[in-house]
């Protein structure tokens, strides 16, 4: 949802990042409820589909990361930076300051609602070891309860990052090749990178115990990746073929809808960014601004949901109306809390100071929490 390449200033992946992120809201207002619990008897349909469905949005933000990845991280194959690490904390930086934020306002909320809003969707009260692996994008692998929903996909597209830049570090040597002009041979990054994907597509992704893994989730970062080199080279039709049969096999293999999903996504991504009559279209301007502000809408659109369902629930269980205003409430302030997050934050370049700031505000805030909520 955020990247470091000015690729992503481009109408399609801006205006794709905006409806993904936009199904990805109304998937957890649909989820979590309760208010769409209210609402549901008037459209069951509809908060079915949002329910089950909508959620697979987050493979085309898969699909998207993979491409500006390749854009960032090897344009043309190569590794376009001789130290990755550099490229991997930079990463780093520019994810956790925002995530920390809006962790900072999930435990300030959940701990608001907790007294009056008894619900699932609230989390325990963080312990510090939570809280600190949270700070390190490590909650998930080391199996801690995750303080807002979504957190599980900023620490895999970390992970993803950070596998792309290593492999492509690895394999450095055995292509010294000079220039920059696209080729007509694949890399051994390339073919590197399409092992890979192959392998989660037909094995890792198979298995839910790897969920937690960036090789779980390779297969669609793949996918985007190659539609990148698509999209440069003079042979598009070659990788989309490569492409075409890694998801043949994959689906022959055991079909996952998902799966499915993120191949028609990057096969339609070579298309439109090859095509000169898309690129020359702009789509809805509001559509254009979620997508730039999607990563910071992403993170903070969940404490702002709960705390609109506490309230609706708390004076108007029962009221169609209201809870069905509701929902449109919470997705409008979702937006207006994100977009504040990306002005003042996200659209800034962080440092260290921001970082150890930030996480310090988070693991003082939590544990603050945790005292006040044991003593009331």
């Amino acid at each position: 949802m955020s990247s470091l390449s000015p690729v992503s200033r481009n109408a399609v992946i801006d205006c794709t990042k905006g409806l993904a992120c936009a199904l990805i809201i109304w998937h957890h207002l649909a989820f979590y409820g309760p208010m769409a619990d209210v609402v549901q008897p008037l459209l069951p349909g509809l908060i079915e589909w949002l329910y089950e469905d909508a959620r697979m949005a987050v493979q085309l933000f898969l699909v998207l990361a993979g491409y500006l990845a390749a854009a960032s991280l090897a344009p043309d194959g190569l590794a376009r930076h001789s130290q990755p690490w550099v490229q991997i904390v930079r990463r780093f930086v520019r994810l956790v300051v925002p995530l920390a934020v809006a962790l900072v306002l999930a435990v300030l909320v959940t701990a608001l609602v907790r007294p009056w809003f008894d619900h699932a969707s609230l989390s325990a009260a963080p312990t510090l070891f939570q809280l600190l692996a949270h700070a390190l994008l490590l909650q998930g692998i080391v199996g801690e309860e995750s303080l807002s929903a979504g957190v599980w996909y900023v620490s895999i597209d970390f992970q993803l990052f950070a596998l792309t830049a290593l492999l492509f570090a690895v394999v450095r040597w055995f292509d010294a090749a000079p220039g920059t002009a696209p080729r007509a041979r694949p890399t051994p990054g390339q073919i590197a990178v399409v092992l890979l994907a192959a392998a989660s597509l037909w094995g890792f992704n198979r298995d839910a115990d790897f969920d937690n893994w960036a090789v779980y989730f390779f297969g669609a970062y793949g996918l985007g990746m190659m539609a990148f080199w698509a999209v440069r080279s003079p042979r598009p039709w070659a990788w989309s073929a490569l492409m075409a049969a890694l998801l043949g096999v994959a689906l022959w293999l055991e079909w996952r809808t998902r799966i499915a999903l993120a191949g028609a996504a990057a096969l339609a991504l070579i298309a439109a960014m090859r095509s000169p009559q898309l690129q020359r279209l702009q789509g809805p301007v509001r559509l254009q601004q979620l997508g730039r502000m999607s990563y910071s809408v992403f993170l903070v659109h969940f404490p702002v949901c709960l705390l609109v369902n506490a309230v609706v629930t708390w004076f108007w269980p029962e009221s169609l109306a209201i809870n069905l205003f509701g929902l449109c409430a919470a997705f409008a302030l979702s937006l207006a809390v994100g977009r504040f997050l990306y002005l003042r934050v996200e659209r800034h370049m962080p440092g260290w100071q921001d970082v150890v700031r930030w996480q310090a505000s988070l693991v003082g805030t939590g544990m603050l929490m945790t005292w006040v909520t044991a003593w009331v």
